[in-house]
């Protein structure tokens, strides 16, 4: 199933067919290699027709209004009066579903209240999910696909068919009820019952930045202590019991029992099942007194995970849980501790140490890879917090969620109790965590090489002769500094960053940066945050100025950011807002690593700087050209014809206005006669631009046209004696899962 991350296009069902029949040949041939090349041959096909499936279903659901029951699955709670709610689609037209498909909507409480289990029948209009696509950006489209949630909707009529919640919902609102008043009130709920909708975002950015964020997610370990917490239960039962009626098997199963409740109360979310699964494998061959090597369960779990779902190939979460179990696996048995450390309690501290050395150590190219970054403090933090969060606040939540059950009084003040102990171990887990200073470190690309050194470290210690050891370490970490260090191909590039509706272009050269335009703002958010910042990161760019256009927010909306990520960073604009900032007048020239700047509009500053007052500037390197144009309208590009025609001819145009009716008038492309332009929208945008007028007009002129809409994230590469442009759904990383959904392929 493998292939599945890297194919730009899913096999046909000709493909498939021809598949399964090459499949059923090597089978006939009885013959293992030929039987293992068929069980490849149809694993691609199912999972393939699984991500066909959904395809299917994006195409065939999205656009016109659609009747349909859904049942509420899950429900976000934000800092407004608007939550993210989860609906499953169970009918479409009053026809069955199936398999059922997903999508998200905003919900106003401002009406009805919902409560998971629901049933709602609604009138809604479909579309497809479709997300800002950048490098070292998040990959919302991919996420999307995994949970099997690829649309959005706008509820136009709803009204319910059951109002009647879900038992996990009512037992959630009956033990909410009766929690106390807590310092740690959210993340103990994210414990009970994987409701993370309710922790602050500072304190979620605190979970994430010090690598405990697994501990308030009911994950892996969480499922196998709950295990445990019911097979100690019951050994504690057998304790009471008479010796005939003790019976190996009755704590397994009470341990069954226990995961699998713990399951159903974090809503069935994905790593919650997949651990459950594993465990549960892991218990009915101990039940049936099966003796397996640990890499054999390994690969029948991983086996059954991507059988039962194929599309956990998409999902980050898996990646990590089953990268986490095998580097586990390898650890214990390439790097083991002496005998003398195994035995005694008092060496249990050094065993965990051990455990979290291997861990920092082996999962390090994951970590680079999905976040782009360390913790230089993660290897304390999870010393520290994890086994106090799993050695008392786990259980003591698990036991007040037992004792919820009796429904006598002094359940209630025993449970109360143990809520109130749980929140002191937890605040007692956060404390060590908040002591430690702030060592979230991005990384670049460069590093994706450097990480797997621990891997290749514990090789060359194990395979090699020692006296051939040092030298070929020697050679790994030389090998690693050159391809760090190593230069671009190209003499410069250009990126239009795919930030919505919005502009920030980005020219790059020998590492430093100067940013045109910093995208939008939001409540909670910015363009900056999501897209920028990451993408600069992962390129290993220092930013050393800032030009911003104009004053609108979708060009200017995340400079406070950057200054602060950035405050060595020279700010240029043409609005009179601060005296330290350097002016954007025409006239203004510099130059800046070889490549020649000259600012060609306004003509004069402004307080509050229009559309029409955007700052138009050119950027030559003597064979290649730019011209970034802003937010200009035709007024201005009348302007610019009448006294700059024979300065305004450019190689690439960003064209003005996100290709708004308004701008991109014939007289100014003609001056202008780019081979190149460039527009920066969003797809699902309420102004429907760039407007089909305008992309026609550039269309008729011949001029190569290119959209963020499209392509997400667009880059210019300029070598010595020519030039080339890639998308990074089409060229840089075409997969797919990055097409744009809805669209057929002719279409595109």
């Amino acid at each position: 199933m493998m292939p599945l991350l890297i194919f730009s296009e899913l096999p046909t069902v000709i493909q498939r067919v021809m598949l399964c029949l090459c499949a059923f040949c090597c089978f006939r041939l009885h013959h293992r290699i030929f039987s293992l090349i068929a069980i490849g041959l149809l694993s691609l096909s199912w999972a393939s027709f699984q991500g066909d499936i959904q395809l299917h279903q994006i195409s065939a659901l999205q656009g016109t209004k659609r009747h349909v029951i859904a049942a509420v699955e899950s429900i976000n709670l934000g800092n407004t009066s608007t939550s993210s709610v989860l609906f499953k689609i169970e009918k479409v037209e009053d026809k069955i579903l199936f398999p059922p498909i997903m999508f998200r909507t905003n919900w106003d409480e401002g009406g009805q209240e919902l409560f998971a289990g629901q049933r709602w029948d609604m009138t809604v209009s479909l579309r497809p999910v479709h997300s800002m696509l950048n490098e070292g950006g998040f990959d919302a489209q991919r996420w999307a696909l995994a949970q099997h949630a690829p649309l959005t909707a706008t509820v136009r009529h709803s009204q319910p068919v059951d109002a009647k919640s879900s038992l996990r919902q009512q037992f959630i609102q009956r033990v909410q009820q009766k929690m106390p008043l807590m310092e740690n009130t959210p993340v103990l709920i994210a414990l009970a019952f994987g409701e993370k909708g309710l922790i602050e975002r500072a304190d979620k950015l605190l979970l994430q930045q010090t690598g405990i964020a697994h501990l308030v997610a009911i994950s892996g370990l969480h499922i196998s202590v709950a295990a445990l917490f019911g097979w100690w239960l019951a050994r504690g039962i057998q304790f009471l019991m008479p010796v005939k009626m003790i019976d190996y098997r009755f704590p397994l199963l009470v341990s069954v029992a226990f995961l699998l409740t713990y399951t159903w109360l974090s809503g069935g979310n994905a790593p919650a099942v997949r651990a459950a699964l594993a465990v549960s494998m892991w218990i009915l061959l101990r039940l049936f007194r099966v003796r397996c090597h640990p890499w054999q369960i390994w690969l029948w779990v991983v086996a059954m995970l991507l059988l039962a779902d194929p599309m956990n190939l998409l999902s980050d979460s898996f990646w990590l849980s089953c990268f986490a179990v095998g580097a586990l696996v390898f650890w214990f048995q390439w790097v083991p501790l002496p005998a003398m450390f195994q035995q005694a309690w008092y060496w249990a501290f050094c065993r965990w140490g051990h455990l979290q050395v291997g861990m920092t150590l082996l999962l390090w190219p994951l970590q680079v890879w999905i976040f782009h970054g360390m913790n230089l403090f993660s290897f304390p933090a999870n010393m520290w917090a994890v086994p106090v969060v799993s050695l008392f606040t786990v259980p003591l939540v698990l036991l007040a969620l037992l004792m919820s059950a009796v429904p006598y009084a002094l359940g209630g003040y025993v449970q109360a109790v143990l809520w109130q102990l749980a929140d002191v171990t937890l605040r007692l887990a956060l404390w060590g965590v908040k002591a430690l200073p702030d060592g979230w470190t991005p990384l670049s690309e460069s590093f994706l090489v450097v990480s797997l050194m621990g891997w290749l470290v514990l090789l060359c210690w194990r395979i090699c002769p020692l006296r051939y050891c040092f030298s070929l370490l020697l050679s790994l970490f030389a090998i690693s500094f050159v391809w760090m260090n190593r230069n671009p191909p190209e003499r410069w590039r250009i990126d239009m960053l795919d930030v919505g509706h919005g502009l920030s272009v980005l020219i790059s050269k020998n590492g430093k940066g100067v940013l045109y335009d910093t995208g939008n703002r939001w409540e909670g958010g910015s363009a900056a945050e999501q897209n920028i910042i990451p993408f600069l990161n992962w390129k290993n760019i220092q930013l050393e100025q800032i030009i911003i256009s104009h004053d609108d927010k979708d060009h200017r909306g995340g400079l406070t950011v950057l200054q602060n990520r950035y405050p060595a960073a020279s700010v240029r604009e043409s609005t009179l807002s601060d005296q330290h900032h350097l002016k954007c007048i025409a006239g203004e020239q510099w130059r800046w690593q070889g490549l020649d700047f000259e600012v060609l509009w306004p003509e004069k500053m402004s307080g509050d700087a229009r559309n029409n007052d955007s700052c138009v500037i050119r950027i030559d390197d003597g064979s290649f050209s730019l011209l970034l144009t802003g937010d200009i309208e035709a007024e201005t590009e009348k302007a610019l014809v009448r006294k700059l025609r024979n300065t305004l001819r450019a190689t690439a145009l960003q064209v003005p206005h996100h290709g708004s009716n308004t701008s991109s008038i014939p007289p100014f492309l003609r001056a202008v006669k780019p081979v190149i332009v460039l527009a920066s929208a969003s797809r699902f945008n309420k102004w429907h631009l760039p407007a089909h007028k305008v992309v026609s007009r550039y269309n008729k002129a011949r001029y190569d046209w290119h959209s963020t809409s499209v392509s997400g994230q667009l880059s210019l590469f300029i070598f010595d004696d020519y030039w080339t442009i890639k998308g990074l759904r089409e060229q840089l990383i075409p997969r797919w899962y990055h097409r744009q959904f809805g669209v057929s392929a002719d279409n595109e």
